[in-house]
This record gives structure tokens, C-alpha cells and sequence, in this order.
């Protein structure tokens, strides 16, 4: 660890995702799914008291997994203050395995529940599979495709759309621009590179202060971004490639020869709150994604003075000419079709998808449905700290229109890659080695799958 450096205590993370965030860079080190931590089984409602005087009031539970004060008892205001006789009721849930299990088990219990987020394709399938999740493609009122645009179409399944998605997160490269400023560094192009990447962490690397820091699930992204897929080739592995070689490579000489970020092994040991060390001035560029926004904005917990700049996430040396970055559509809101109220529920949905979720902009979600105007949500991202952030890049990465990919890889893949990689960042296994051991895992895994 870097001498005199003091490692704050995790705050809300989030963990992507992609979303995705969720990010972090991306990335932090809960994936980019933008929840942090807080107790299962919160509610927030909000009512006006007049609902019973035109007649029968019903409540819809809403189960989502984005902390109450991160904009859903804001967005749970809005609608009940507009509507006397649907209240929604917001009841949240960790976005992590056990929170997962919490929600898939009153599903099937039959518990109250009228709508809820998934936060991960497999998610989503597995309620639909699980009878879960009632196929929106049967209601009308709403343009699926023509509202959230042709990314929509990688949440369909063969018969229809058992969710909206409601959320667009990406990754990116969070700066610190008073650092850069006096380094002498440019903000970087926006087809940097990881050797750039390399270059200005190097510079911005100091006695008390890493010039990069991510969560460890971000060290294949831009090697994935690569690949986008595609990883199989003939029917054999196709992971070891020269790119995604060199990808590695570079991480570890930044670990280990550079010291211009934590080893992988240090980051593990002390579970590094990467977004804390960043937002704390110990780390210069973090890799994250949107949902880093409810921390950057929480001045209390994370005072900070230092202007806050962004950056593409760096593509590897010598990617594809069309390399893309992890992304797309998340926060997909389904409705229970065991709820007694599924018109009123896809009503809400509608609203929700094309305003409400605009009210956990302050979070970092950025609204999905083309109805949303990115100025407006700008604004919302950093409303009351403008001064903190570099507008002009914030507008370039997160609405520039930069292209993305849905990640697809299986989980027994990542799983299996994250075991080896880990072993190369540790230096108990050489790179040709470790490359060696993804790719016959991986080829016996395709073996096992048929």
C-alpha cells in the first residue's frame, strides 16, 4: 500500500451490471447495479390523504432495489401527491444474491408484490421461466420499440417483452481534474487507449495517491469489449487473443512495475472501497459507471472540492476499429401476473418508465425511453453541484452517443476467467500459463455444454 494512505470505510456501492452499473467503471465493486447497502424490506410511501374520499384507495408494492433517499421516495411522491385513487408503495431489496433470494421466494410464496426490477438478463429469464413475470407484449398503450429504441430488442424473448427496460447505464473513466490540471494533463480523447490510460495513471501516481484505482470485476471489460461475444471461434476458445493478451499484461505491469494502482491482491485483502478512494482524493481516475453519481453528490459522507471530469473506458491497444464498451439497457420492471392489479400496475409501469424514473436521476440512473430528453437529465445528475463536475465531458461520455454492446458471456465463463486472472495479478502463475488454463477451461467447458 502507498505510504501514509488511509482506506475510508465503504460507503453505498453499487454493483453492474453492465449495469450494468453500475460500475464500477465502470466499475465499483458491486458491478454497476447501483445499490448499496441498506436493509432488505425498507418501504417508502408518500400520500395526500385524499384518496378515500373518491372512493376505494389500492397500493401497489413496488419492489426495487435502489435505496429509498437515492430518488424512489421522490418518484413515490410524485405519483401518489398526481393520483388519489393507485398509491404505489416502494419496498427495497439488496441487489445482491440473498436480496435476489428474498424477492424470488415471495414471488413464488405469492407474496404482495404488483411490480419489481431485475437487474441482470439472467434474472429476468428466470422469472419469466419461473411464471413470474407477465408478457407486457399482450397490453396496449405503450411502443415498446418506438420508446426505448432498437437496444430494447435484446430484453425480448421469443414471444414477447416480460419487462421494461427502464434505465441506459454505461461505463466510464471518473477524473480527477484538479489532479490533471496539475499535472499538465489534457482530458483524454475519447479513443484513448489503455497504454494512455497507463501513461497518465503513471503521472497522476503520487506518495499518498494511486493514479488509477477499479473494481476488480472491471479487468475484462475492455478485453470483452473487444471480443463482444464473440468467444468462440470454430468451435473452440477464442479468448486467447493478442489484444486480450496484452490487456492483461498491462494491468499487471501497472500493479506491479508501474505502482500506479493497487495490487490485486492488496485491493482483495482490504476490500478497497474504490469509489471512497476516489471521492476522498486517494485515487486520481476511477473506473466506474453512473451510479458512482449518488455518492460524487453526497457531499456529507464524501466532502470533496476537486472538480470531477469523465472519460471513455480506455479501448485495448490495437482493438477492432468498432470496439464497443459494456452497456445498454437495465432496471427492467416487470409485472407480477399474480397481482389483482395488473391494469393499474401497467399504467404506473407506463408513467414510470417515461418520467418517474427521472426522479432517480440524482442516483445516476439514466432514463431509458426516448421520451426523456438528456438535457433534462443532465441537469438532474448534478443538480445543486454543478460546480463540482466538468460539463462539457460529462455531456461528451454520457450522452455523446457512444455505441455499446450487450455482454452475454456465461456465468460460468466469467467465473472461471476471473479464477485464472486472479492467479496472473497474484504472480503465481505466468501470463502464458494463465492464458493457457482459460482457454482449455473454457474448451471443456464448451465440450460439457454441447
Amino acid at each position: 500500500m502507498k505510504a501514509k494512505l488511509k482506506w475510508a470505510l465503504p460507503g453505498l456501492l453499487a454493483l453492474m451490471v453492465f449495469a450494468s452499473g453500475c460500475g464500477n467503471s465502470g466499475g465499483g465493486a458491486e458491478s454497476g447495479n447501483g445499490n448499496g447497502n441498506s436493509n432488505g424490506g425498507a418501504t417508502a410511501t408518500a400520500t395526500d390523504g385524499g384518496g378515500e374520499a373518491a372512493g376505494k384507495t389500492i397500493t401497489l408494492k413496488f419492489w426495487g432495489g435502489v435505496p429509498e433517499e437515492a430518488g424512489p421516495l421522490d418518484m413515490v411522491k410524485a405519483w401518489n401527491d398526481a393520483n388519489d385513487d393507485v398509491k404505489v408503495e416502494y419496498v427495497r431489496f439488496v441487489n445482491d444474491d440473498s436480496g435476489n433470494l428474498k424477492l424470488d421466494t415471495a414471488l413464488v410464496a405469492g407474496e404482495n408484490i404488483d411490480l419489481y426490477v431485475s437487474y441482470a438478463k439472467f434474472m429476468v429469464e428466470k422469472r419469466v421461466q419461473a411464471g413470474s413475470a407477465l408478457n407486457l407484449s399482450q397490453l396496449e398503450g405503450y411502443d415498446i420499440e418506438g420508446k426505448l429504441g432498437e437496444a430494447v430488442k435484446a430484453w425480448k424473448f421469443e414471444d414477447g417483452y416480460y419487462g421494461l427496460p427502464t434505465v441506459s447505464s454505461q461505463s466510464f473513466i471518473w477524473l480527477n481534474k484538479d489532479a490533471l490540471d496539475a499535472a499538465g494533463l489534457p482530458l483524454p480523447a475519447l479513443d484513448w487507449t489503455q497504454s494512455d490510460l497507463a501513461a497518465y495513471a503513471k503521472r497522476l501516481s503520487r506518495d499518498t495517491t494511486y493514479g488509477y484505482v477499479q473494481g476488480t470485476n472491471m479487468f475484462s471489460f475492455n478485453m470483452d469489449g473487444e471480443l463482444q461475444n464473440d468467444f468462440v471461434k470454430d468451435g473452440k476458445s477464442n479468448l486467447d487473443t493478442p489484444v486480450t493478451r496484452a490487456s492483461l499484461e498491462a494491468w499487471h505491469k501497472m500493479m506491479h512495475e508501474d505502482k500506479s494502482m493497487p495490487t490485486y491482491g492488496e485491493q482483495v485483502a482490504t476490500k478497497m472501497p474504490v469509489d471512497a478512494s476516489f471521492l476522498k482524493g486517494e485515487a486520481a481516475m476511477f473506473g466506474a459507471g453512473n451510479w458512482i453519481f449518488r455518492n460524487a453528490n453526497n457531499l456529507t459522507d464524501y466532502p470533496r472540492e476537486f472538480k470531477i471530469a469523465f472519460a471513455t473506458v480506455p479501448r485495448p491497444d490495437g482493438a477492432r476499429s468498432d470496439f464497443r464498451m459494456e452497456g445498454g439497457l437495465s432496471d427492467v420492471v416487470s409485472i407480477n401476473p399474480k397481482s389483482a392489479y395488473k391494469d393499474e400496475a401497467w399504467k404506473f409501469l407506463q408513467w414510470y418508465a417515461d418520467e418517474g424514473v427521472t426522479y432517480l436521476s440524482k442516483g445516476g440512473r439514466i432514463p431509458a425511453s426516448g421520451q426523456v430528453d438528456n438535457s433534462v437529465t443532465m441537469v438532474k445528475l448534478v443538480e445543486g453541484n454543478e460546480q463540482l463536475y466538468d460539463l462539457d465531458s460529462l455531456k461528451n461520455v454520457l450522452f455523446g452517443n457512444q455505441e455499446t454492446y450487450i455482454n452475454t458471456v456465461p456465468v460460468q465463463l466469467n467465473d472461471l476467467r476471473a479464477e485464472e486472472m486472479e492467479n496472473y495479478f497474484l504472480n503465481s502463475r505466468s501470463l502464458d500459463q494463465t492464458m493457457e488454463n482459460i482457454v482449455k477451461r473454457h474448451n471443456d467447458l464448451i465440450k460439457r455444454n454441447g
